[in-house]
């Protein structure tokens, strides 16, 4: 009777429960191959920067599975009976004192009293947390008596597959973001996605070079607010641009680096009106300066077109004066 009560505590342990719906743990064992709509290229475009309450559940439901996998039971270990306990999968009590110690939700406190979902915030840090303690669990020991499997953990392996499952689940919703590295980041728009990727800053000035990398850095955060942090470092950028090839003052110094993108009059024409437009954007909006006469930026898109539009700017002048790009 004390064996088979054991038993039965190790096959419910085995599933995870999400409000009524339960997930096996085998179910996810394999990589799902691409679907219809994948090898088709049917699939939503990955523009959604936000997770409605249905998106949530969804994202609990793969979370749940992998806990029920034992991607995390190296962290936060369910020792075996038996001396010397050697791991028998993730103990979900530990791995939840774990999340609180750290101000991270647990999937199974929500919807709260409240019926509120979390924010995207609390899911991001959820994701990046686990990501850490993964570890791919590889049975080495059956234990014949309790009917269990003893383990070893591969932390390499399972942040990779933990990696590999997230981002499958924002594909597949539309969602612009990715896990990366441990990290939530949100993807670019389509066509600055890869100029963001291959662009590299060797300009010859170490605070250009900073300014750039940092720009990029943060405009690929999920957080609006620090989008813009990454908007105001660009234009910053720019200032400095002009900045770099030599000249009596600031007009003849950007004029020079102009001089070096095209030689054909129409372009330069308009090269240079571009340049005092954006240098104008700079000073109207609520870019670079915060006075009560600025106008705000509070759109995501809007952030997106301004970005896009100075990065090209930039790369293009970077490219044509031998400065990367």
């Amino acid at each position: 009777m004390r064996l088979r009560l054991r038993r039965l505590k190790r096959k419910r342990a085995a599933t995870v429960r999400l409000g009524k719906m339960q997930v096996s743990p085998a179910f996810w064992l394999r990589a799902m191959k691409p679907l219809f709509t994948d090898r088709h290229g049917m699939t939503e475009p990955r523009v959604k920067e936000e997770l409605d309450v249905e998106l949530t559940k969804g994202l609990f439901t793969v979370v749940n599975a992998k806990i029920g996998e034992n991607l995390f039971g190296e962290a936060f270990s369910e020792g075996c009976y038996d001396p010397p306990h050697d791991s028998i999968g993730c103990d979900q009590g530990r791995l939840k004192d774990g999340l609180a110690a750290y101000k991270v939700i647990w999937p199974g406190d929500w919807p709260n009293q409240n019926d509120e979902w979390p924010s995207d915030p609390q899911l991001f840090d959820l994701l990046e947390f686990l990501y850490e303690h993964a570890g791919l669990p590889k049975a080495y020991y059956h234990h014949p008596f309790f009917g269990h499997e003893h383990y070893a953990y591969d932390q390499e392996a399972g942040r990779a597959k933990f990696e590999e499952d997230i981002n499958r689940f924002f594909e597949r919703n539309g969602l612009a973001f990715e896990l990366k590295h441990g990290e939530v980041t949100r993807m670019a728009p389509t066509g600055l996605q890869e100029a963001l990727a291959t662009t590299v800053f060797k300009t010859g000035d170490d605070d250009l070079d900073r300014l750039l990398e940092t720009a990029r850095e943060k405009f690929l955060n999920h957080s609006l607010d620090v989008r813009k942090e990454g908007l105001e470092k660009l234009w910053d950028a720019w200032e400095r641009l002009k900045t770099v090839e030599p000249g009596k003052d600031k007009k003849a110094q950007a004029n020079a680096l102009l001089d070096k993108a095209t030689k054909e009059p129409n372009l330069r024409a308009r090269l240079e009106k571009e340049a005092l437009e954006l240098t104008e954007i700079g000073n109207n909006f609520m870019i670079r300066h915060t006075e009560t006469t600025k106008t705000p930026i509070t759109g995501s898109a809007h952030v997106d077109y301004l970005f896009h539009r100075m990065f090209s700017m930039i790369r293009l002048l970077l490219r044509s004066s031998g400065r990367g790009g």
